[in-house]
């Protein structure tokens, strides 16, 4: 079905946007972890992307998404007001949420906002949510004042240190984890070495952990076995077995190698939209 583009909200000019869709069906059902695909043209493809918010009683969800190849130039080219041709959803596994005490939700880049519909889960669960995002620099930091509604707590790294600690999330985590012995689960969402690091912080603590693979999805339904992931050594699909997973049991190298598999073609796709649209690339 078609949807209405209702707000769109610039984020980080050029880089990162933010979309409010008249979705009453799909708002209906949304859960954190949720997501939906869509498609922006008639020859255009299918493409994911995380719910980062949904209001039932609006009828409306949110997408954030990064301008990173043709199909989300395409999507950002578009406005208030205007129509985006196919959304479908929820789709995927809901996150497991149920009040368990201390969670810690860490997001870094764009899985801020991902993170953030599942922190809101947790934080209407019961539970105390501490929130930890990271940034390279403070311009570059999302959703801080929305998560700050509902977390108990907002920590921030910045690897250039111009808000928050100087460093990594992973430090910040690695710290609470020491000075907490409360936290009950950590649930994290952003780039895939992010998410790596956060599995090797927890592991010696023992704390459940929980990553996201929304980044390596392609057509969402699992027909095309591109997000074929190793879990505990079974294959699973990330579309329709996840989005998440156990970190502690997820092969991040096979991941890191399968998430590299399409780059060339999607440069090459977003270089030959811009030279027909007059943009850089």
């Amino acid at each position: 079905m078609s949807t209405t583009i209702l707000k769109k909200r610039i984020l980080i000019p050029g880089r990162v946007t933010e979309m409010t869709l008249d979705a009453p069906e799909i708002a209906a059902k949304a859960k954190p972890g949720n997501f939906v695909i869509l498609r922006v043209a008639e020859d255009g493809e299918r493409f994911p992307l995380t719910i980062a918010d949904a209001d039932a009683g609006k009828g409306t969800i949110t997408i954030v998404y990064l301008v990173l190849g043709k199909s989300t130039a395409i999507l950002d080219s578009l406005g208030e007001g205007d129509a985006v041709l196919d959304l479908c959803g929820p789709l995927g596994r809901a996150t497991d949420i149920h009040k368990v005490g201390t969670v810690i939700c860490v997001g870094g880049g764009t899985g801020i906002a991902a993170m953030h519909h599942i922190a809101k889960g947790h934080a209407q669960a019961g539970n105390k949510v501490v929130s930890i995002i990271g940034a390279r620099s403070a311009d570059l930091l999302l959703f801080e004042e929305e998560l700050s509604k509902f977390s108990h707590e907002v920590l921030i790294a910045t690897d250039d240190g111009s808000k928050g600690q100087k460093g990594f999330v992973t430090q910040v985590l690695k710290e609470r984890l020491e000075s907490d012995p409360e936290v009950k689960e950590v649930v994290a969402v952003g780039p895939v070495p992010m998410m790596r690091a956060v599995a090797e912080v927890t592991r010696p603590f023992g704390v459940k952990t929980v990553v996201s693979l929304n980044s390596i999805m392609v057509d969402g339904i699992g027909m095309c076995g591109a997000c074929r992931v190793r879990v505990d050594d079974s294959i699973r699909f990330a579309c329709v077995d996840g989005p998440e997973f156990d970190a502690h049991k997820v092969d991040f190298g096979e991941l890191m190698m399968r998430l590299g598999s399409y780059v060339p073609q999607e440069k090459q796709s977003y270089k030959c939209y811009c030279e027909c649209h007059g943009k850089e690339s």
